[in-house]
This record gives structure tokens, C-alpha cells and sequence, in this order.
């Protein structure tokens, strides 16, 4: 908790980047995805995987595909000391060994913050690479009052169209996030949330630009390698 606390003081959830300024997102080139999938009855194999895709045609342009042992528990709420490591490992390896394909915003699956602390993943994760990082959730997280009960999902009734959205407000009268309907044939949202250097209204464009099918491409593709490197 004491290191969640540090960290987070270093968050900067608001648009840092000139490419944020305009809704089209004029000079953002490359957007990056990251996903761990384990190896089936062994929590402590994986395969991290990082890909870059080209915007807005969202062309894989590299991708990363490797083995990592994964030492941390999983503890509730402490997800990042156990999944960032390896993803930041392979951020840093982009960096130095191909800097000119370097990511401009990372895709994180995970939550920003939406979180009991206000610092999941994509935050923890922004933070160590000082990349802008947004978190694009498939489930919602049950905190701050935040409940799939019978208001939750008549909310969700009311996206009828990609790209519509309803905030998720906390009882503490904090918006910890967006609820979007991605995609036309899914009307099951995405939870999307600040991660680093981002606003949520950028955010939420951002990834909803993203998304060819309901999962936004760049985390897709980085989910559908690293599952293709583990059959292989």
C-alpha cells in the first residue's frame, strides 16, 4: 500500500501530449497494446506480449511474444506488482532496441483509476514507463459503491450506438471511469479509465477509434499473439 501511495503520487491524469489536443488526433502514429496470458494449470508461467500498431490504420507494425516466470501472488488489488514487471520489461526493450517504433499511448487491459486506491495497472505501469497508458476493462469493479445491480444495467441498455458512453460515478462522487459501448454487434461495455498523462474524455475517444470489434485492436492483437504463442 505504501508503495501504491508513492506511485501514484506521480499520476498525471490529464492530456500531456500535442496529439491530445485535437479530437482526430493529428501526429499519433503508433499505439501500443500489452497482454500477459498464463500457461493453462501453471499461474506462474506466461507469455507477455507488446504489440505496436500504426494509427489510425491500426497495422500491427511490431510485436513481442516471450516466456516470463511471474513470482508475485495474485492479491486482490494488488494485481500491477505481479503482471508490470514483465510488461515493462518488454516496454524498455521496444525502447532500446527499436526506439523508432516506440508506442506514443499504451492500451492496457486492466483498470486506471478505477480502483479501490486509485492506481491499478495502467497506472502503475504509466507511471514506471512515463507513457500516457489508458485502462480498457471487460468487467466492472466492484468498488466505491460501483455495482452490476438493475441501475447498472439499464445504464448499459441506454448505449445504443459505438462510441456512447455513461460515466461511472462512485458514491464518493468521484467519476473513476467511463462505460462505452465499443462496438455495434456488443452491447456489453468496456470500462475505460485513466491510466497516466490522459484525460478520460481523450481516453475514451481514443479507444473507441480504436475498436474494430468490441476489444480496442491494439490490446486485441496483443491478446490474440501471446494465446497463439502459447498453442505454438
Amino acid at each position: 500500500r505504501r508503495e501504491q501511495a508513492r506511485l501514484k503520487a506521480r499520476v498525471v491524469p490529464e492530456d500531456t501530449e500535442q496529439w491530445q489536443k485535437d479530437p482526430r488526433f493529428p501526429g499519433l502514429q503508433r499505439v501500443g497494446g500489452v497482454d500477459l496470458s498464463y500457461v493453462k494449470g501453471d499461474e506462474s508461467r506466461a507469455c507477455a506480449s507488446l504489440v505496436v500498431l500504426s494509427y489510425p490504420g491500426l497495422e500491427v507494425l511490431y510485436e513481442d511474444c516471450r516466456m516470463v516466470t511471474v513470482s508475485a501472488p495474485y492479491v486482490a488489488g494488488f494485481l500491477a506488482f505481479r503482471e508490470v514487471p514483465v510488461l515493462l520489461e518488454a516496454v524498455q526493450r521496444l525502447q532500446q532496441e527499436e526506439p523508432e517504433l516506440s508506442p506514443q499511448v499504451l492500451l492496457v487491459d486492466g483498470n486506471g483509476l478505477l480502483h479501490p486506491r486509485e492506481f491499478g495497472v495502467a497506472c502503475h505501469l504509466g507511471v514506471l514507463t512515463d507513457l500516457p497508458c489508458i485502462g480498457v476493462a471487460k468487467n466492472l469493479l466492484h468498488m466505491d459503491g460501483l455495482v452490476r445491480d438493475e441501475l447498472h444495467r439499464e445504464q448499459i441498455r441506454s448505449l445504443q450506438k459505438p462510441g456512447d458512453t455513461f460515466p461511472l460515478t462512485g458514491t464518493s462522487g468521484t467519476v473513476l471511469g467511463m462505460a462505452l459501448r465499443s462496438h455495434q454487434h456488443s452491447s456489453r461495455p468496456l470500462y475505460v479509465s485513466v491510466g497516466h498523462r490522459v484525460s478520460l474524455d481523450t481516453a475514451v475517444s481514443l479507444v473507441s477509434s480504436c475498436c474494430r470489434y468490441r476489444i480496442p485492436e491494439p490490446i486485441r492483437q496483443a491478446d490474440i499473439r501471446s494465446r497463439e504463442y502459447l498453442r505454438r
